[in-house]
């Protein structure tokens, strides 16, 4: 990092007034400095700056010793766990020489970043908006499951039993497996539920009850899809009151949860029209295959461990956006940049997953199709739609995908009645009212009136006496 790029952050330290969520200063190195180190490591990286004070309006330290602090620094860092590998710069600020230290962010296997004093519960921190802020014991705990593979959807309901799961579902799922692994079958059923992860002792486990249950939430209430539609851009009506457009929570097994849910975001969706090829085309304004790939990942990666079954998925819908929530961060390796490759790909429940991938929905296709491949697709479809890509945001407790409605193309702002008539006269000499009214969702009224304005501005012409019932227009020479 170069002294003008550091003079170019100072100055915007100083008109802002305060620190951001990607630079901290201090005026020395304190033990206060290990919460930030811990926090910039745990978070997404940051730029340290020692040796000014925020008091006095960043200005330099009156006797700040660069050398010394530097050394300091470089103790503090070690007194981290994993230790913080330091990138120091001395720069100088009006004609005082400060540190500049870039803390990278950590690898997430090596995530909880912590003072090694304090333990991993109460030294773990977390950058939010100017502050370093301490981790939940949840979300240690999340990534501390990055180290291993979880095991919460491979654990057994004991209160529920096989006769919880519906038959056909089950059945379907043995019958695909029969097809590949007719020796899985030669030592009885319950061998068979067992090796497949489904049941075992005569209880399902919650990947087989979430994927092929009769009713999840009897044994999880709080297993469910909640929506929202919301008559503006924000949340207002829940702190100011007003009532929601609409509200439900939706429960049932997961491949019941996506149909509901799609159905319910489409119900609640506005169509956009437009022309081509001299036909009425009608756009949805989220691309379901979208819509419904983000609900499906939705329920199929989220956290299921036992502090998050608290925990609901949410479906929001603003006048502006969709927004599709769920607990529990992006696992793994895979980072927001490297999500849709599938060299690197990270499944939390990968029992579930399983399932989910060889369970039907209602519609008779797989619930989870898309293998690794999620957000490529949503993506591509997105584009298709004329739509900007995603949004992705992922915590170490939550992750969202947002939708924005789609950018209208000029051919589509501008289409009227008009277009479509002068579009058909562009493929066949004349055309009645009649044949205008195939293929279209305009009123008879609405056709007439174009063709008397198009006849009126001389672009087209009738072909015959006006009250004539063989009428037909054509372009006008």
């Amino acid at each position: 990092m170069d002294q003008q790029r550091i003079e170019y952050v100072v100055n915007h330290l100083r008109l802002l007034g305060r620190d951001t969520s990607k630079v901290e200063v201090k005026s020395g190195v304190g033990k206060s400095i290990l919460e930030t180190l811990s926090a910039f490591s745990n978070t997404s990286g940051g730029l340290l700056l020692v040796g000014l004070s925020e008091e006095s309006g960043f200005q330099p330290v009156e006797n700040f010793d660069a050398d010394k602090a530097a050394d300091q620094l470089e103790t503090r860092a070690g007194q981290l766990q994993p230790p913080v590998n330091l990138i120091i710069h001395p720069v100088v600020i009006d004609d005082v020489k400060i540190l500049a230290a870039e803390i990278p962010e950590m690898q997430q296997y090596d995530k909880p970043c912590y003072i090694r004093d304090r333990g991993m519960y109460s030294g773990s921190f977390k950058r939010i908006s100017d502050g370093d802020v301490r981790l939940t014991d949840y979300e240690v705990n999340r990534l501390r499951e990055e180290k291993t593979q979880p095991k919460w959807d491979e654990e057994l309901v004991t209160e529920a039993g096989v006769e919880d799961l519906d038959p056909d579902r089950v059945e379907a799922l043995l019958a695909r497996e029969r097809r590949e692994r007719t020796n899985l079958f030669k030592n009885g059923e319950a061998f068979v539920l067992d090796r497949l992860g489904i049941a075992r002792e005569g209880s399902p486990t919650l990947a087989a009850l979430l994927a092929l249950g009769d009713y999840p939430q009897q044994f999880f209430r709080r297993l469910t899809v909640t929506f929202a539609l919301y008559p503006g851009t924000d949340r207002a009506p829940i702190l100011t009151g007003e009532r929601l457009i609409d509200s439900r929570t939706l429960s049932g097994s997961i491949p019941e949860l996506v149909d509901r849910t799609l159905s319910l975001v489409h119900q609640n969706m506005r169509t956009a029209a437009y022309f081509e090829d001299a036909q009425r085309r009608e756009v949805p304004e989220y691309p379901l295959v979208a819509v419904r790939e983000a609900i499906v990942n939705a329920l199929m990666h989220r956290d299921y461990s036992p502090p998050a079954r608290g925990a609901q998925v949410q479906v929001d819908m603003f006048v502006d956006r969709l927004e599709i929530q769920n607990p529990g961060g992006l696992f793994g390796a895979v980072t927001i940049d490297q999500l849709g490759n599938r060299s690197v790909s990270s499944t939390r429940n990968q029992l579930l997953a399983y399932m989910l991938e060889n369970t039907k929905d209602a519609e008779n296709r797989l619930v989870a199709e898309n293998r690794g491949t999620g957000i490529t697709v949503i993506n591509k479809a997105l584009a298709e739609a004329l739509m900007p890509p995603a949004k992705i945001e992922s915590s170490f407790s939550s992750f969202r995908i947002t939708f924005y409605k789609r950018r209208v193309a000029p051919a589509e702002r501008n289409a009227t009645a008009k277009d479509y008539i002068l579009k058909r006269l562009e493929k066949q000499d004349s055309i009645s009212v009649k044949e205008l009214m195939l293929g279209t969702k305009y009123s008879r009224g609405g056709i007439q009136k174009a063709l008397s304005d198009l006849v009126a501005d001389n672009t087209i012409e009738k072909t015959e006496p006006s009250r004539s019932p063989k009428q037909r227009y054509r372009m006008k020479l």
